[in-house]
């Protein structure tokens, strides 16, 4: 009953984390006039005062000696900084110019890339299906240059940052909290300087716009931390084969967004690649499920018969295979 209850709680987690990230697109619009570049360095400063009350709060500072100890973990930790300073960057950007569904379809083909990465950089070995749901992907994305008469570009540098992102900090192993705080640290000075030098030149909007859109801009830290909070209490309550099919939340409520309330062209070529990236990830979701089940059924059957058998829990893939997890979008 108890692990019923946790289970119960962790899917409202869950909904909760992605469904924010599916909404933030409402989220950015409301911060202008101020552009783009003002906005990151906001979320950088103001994401690393709501962790770090966030970890005083808990007394979770042991990570930090043992993170200094490492230079290697810390070049990887300002690796991962820049990097998702460049997501961060584009998706703001693209949603307040208007490029919510080509942002949306990043994430939708994220999971393609993730196996991508997987192949070129870790050698890792894909089954079939994995195989032919990555040659969809490639499809998708060429219908898609010749429908907007260039290469989905924001897209593409979303899936890839992001993935290089995840890759990255597999290598670091820190938690959630932990490692937005040292990526934010890393960020902070920069964005600080940045915030600073734009006020002494009288360019500035926090401030300047009321009261109202100062603390709008504050809050970016509360909306970076609140949504990967909750994702940290899912991930130890429900099996990650369950996060892995809510990470598709996000990316549908971000499309669903850009075509209902943004009202973004998708005329029929973009409809054809869309269609593509979800038969790709549909192929992909079926496979994982498959896996885990087999592996689950293997496991079943060595133990011995006096034994009980274990607790279904969610299975990595299998030795060679790209393992696949629940991402954090930005």
């Amino acid at each position: 009953m108890k692990a019923r209850t946790e289970q119960g709680a962790g899917l409202l987690y869950g909904f909760g984390a992605y469904g924010m990230w599916g909404l933030v697109p409402l989220f950015w619009p409301l911060l202008m006039p101020a552009g783009a570049v003002e906005i990151l360095a906001h979320r950088m400063v103001w994401s690393l005062v709501v962790v770090g009350l966030a970890l005083l709060a808990l007394r979770r500072w042991s990570w930090v000696r043992e993170l200094v100890r490492q230079p290697r973990k810390l070049a990887l930790t300002a690796v991962a900084a820049a990097v998702i300073t460049v997501n961060w960057g584009v998706y703001i950007w693209s949603v307040n110019n208007g490029a919510v569904v080509e942002a949306s379809l990043g994430y939708f083909i994220n999971p393609l890339v993730t196996i991508a990465l997987g192949v070129l950089v870790l050698g890792e070995r894909l089954r079939r299906a994995q195989w032919a749901a990555v040659g969809i992907g490639l499809a998708a994305v060429l219908i898609l240059a010749i429908g907007y008469g260039r290469p989905p570009w924001i897209s593409l540098v979303l899936a890839f940052s992001f993935g290089a992102y995840g890759l990255i900090k597999k290598k670091v192993n820190l938690g959630g909290l932990e490692s937005l705080a040292a990526e934010t640290a890393v960020q902070f000075l920069p964005a600080l300087g940045y915030l600073l030098w734009l006020g002494s030149q009288g360019q500035s909007s926090f401030g300047q716009q009321g009261f109202g859109h100062a603390a709008l801009l504050a809050s970016t830290g509360v909306v970076t931390a609140l949504p990967l909070i909750c994702f940290g209490a899912a991930a130890i309550r429900v099996p990650l084969s369950t996060l892995g099919l809510l990470q598709y939340l996000a990316p549908v409520l971000q499309f669903s967004l850009g075509v209902a309330y943004f009202h973004e062209a998708m005329p029929p070529e973009r409809w054809a690649g869309f269609s593509l990236v979800w038969a790709a990830l549909t192929l992909l979701t079926w496979d994982a499920l498959r896996t885990a089940r087999r592996s689950r059924a293997a496991l079943a059957a060595e133990q011995p018969a006096t034994e009980q058998p274990a607790a279904a829990t969610p299975l990595d893939a299998p030795q060679g295979a790209p393992k696949t997890a629940a991402r954090e979008p930005a």
